[in-house]
């Protein structure tokens, strides 16, 4: 008996080998690309097993992000998927600052929850609250406490501002060397940005949170920045294909991506981007990304029209000496990915 008991306990340890133990920190939205990238992974437990998902102010403010994530998992039929809220704002930023910001230097083009009223919460059109409630500011918690019970085998998928991350790091500086990689949509090396002429959002919205990881000793960290998110745009044609299979996932799609941004439905020429999906589908097919750079890289906090711009960091490291590099990611094969994308999206549960 003892020994059937102990073949048991053994099992979860089997089913997780080989793959990746993922932390999911999201600024999540009704669905587009932060949900795109949860249903992925959640569709793929063959190769990631998603340990909780951490919600950070971003597109939303943590409350509305965390009602998204439970519409999301409830569609998805994974009740028992633990959500925290962390920081409930960027670690020197502020709604202020965001409209000061925009009237000194016009071109923002989103400012994502910083329009909001952090005190609503909406639920998901045509529905109504889920009533279920987050582990309220206890994201940076269970961030540490994973990687700690894991040493060297969690991955961080920052699909947001990285605000949680950096609180984490600044509480618990030796977990640097335990994480296994951060994989993250953030930033923008060779191209202009899309909150600000210069920085892109995730970045603009906490420089100093992204600044701290980037400086951090996190072994690994990859790049998905603009610069290959603006290879990867969705036209009518790809969101014609998703909606066209009905799924209550598809329809969820439909109502963000066709209604809302980029409003497919009445706007049948506008274009969106995959943004976080690519991260995502690295975690599944890393070899869809064709091309790749290494660099050490820090983020501009002078709060001047280059707030939240992706820099070098100097020459000589001496500010950050012991940062590890950032591999990039340049290029890639749409083709490949947009068809794990369409896979993972119109599968029946």
């Amino acid at each position: 008996m003892l020994r059937l008991l102990a073949g048991f306990l053994f099992i979860p340890a089997i089913l997780a080998a080989g793959r990746d133990l993922v932390v999911f920190d999201t600024d999540s939205c009704l669905f587009c690309d932060d949900g795109a990238a949860l249903v992925m992974l959640l569709r793929s437990p063959e190769q990631v097993l998603v340990s909780g998902i951490t919600v950070v102010p971003g597109n939303v403010w943590p409350a509305q992000g965390a009602e998204y994530m439970f519409h999301i998992l409830d569609l998805l039929k994974r009740p028992q998927m633990q959500v925290y809220t962390g920081a409930q704002e960027p670690l020197i930023n502020t709604a202020a600052m965001a409209k000061e910001f925009a009237r000194r230097w016009p071109g923002v083009e989103y400012s994502g929850a910083f329009a909001l009223n952090p005190a609503e919460v909406k639920p998901a059109p045509g529905t109504h609250l889920t009533r279920r409630a987050p582990h309220n500011e206890q994201a940076v918690e269970f961030l540490i406490g994973e990687i700690e019970r894991h040493p060297g085998e969690i991955t961080i998928l920052a699909l947001g501002p990285m605000t949680n991350i950096a609180l984490a790091l600044r509480l618990k500086p030796e977990i640097e060397t335990k994480i296994k990689r951060i994989v993250f949509m953030g930033g923008n090396l060779k191209v202009g940005g899309n909150a600000s002429t210069s920085a892109e959002f995730n970045f603009w919205f906490d420089p100093e949170a992204a600044r701290i990881v980037l400086r951090s000793r996190i072994p690994q960290k990859v790049m998905f920045g603009l610069d290959i998110c603006d290879t990867a745009p969705i036209h009518k044609a790809e969101f014609d294909q998703i909606v066209a299979v009905q799924t209550p996932i598809t329809e969820l799609y439909k109502e963000d991506m066709g209604g809302r941004y980029p409003g497919f439905l009445a706007h049948p020429n506008a274009t969106g981007y995959m943004w976080d999906s690519l991260a995502a589908a690295y975690l599944l097919d890393p070899g869809f990304v064709t091309r790749s750079e290494s660099h050490y890289l820090d983020v501009t906090t002078v709060w001047n029209k280059y707030y939240g711009a992706t820099v070098p960091l100097d020459r000589d490291r001496r500010v950050a000496p012991d940062a590890t590099a950032v591999t990039v990611a340049m290029e890639l094969d749409f083709k490949r990915v947009f068809a794990l994308y369409k896979d993972k999206l119109t599968k029946r549960e």
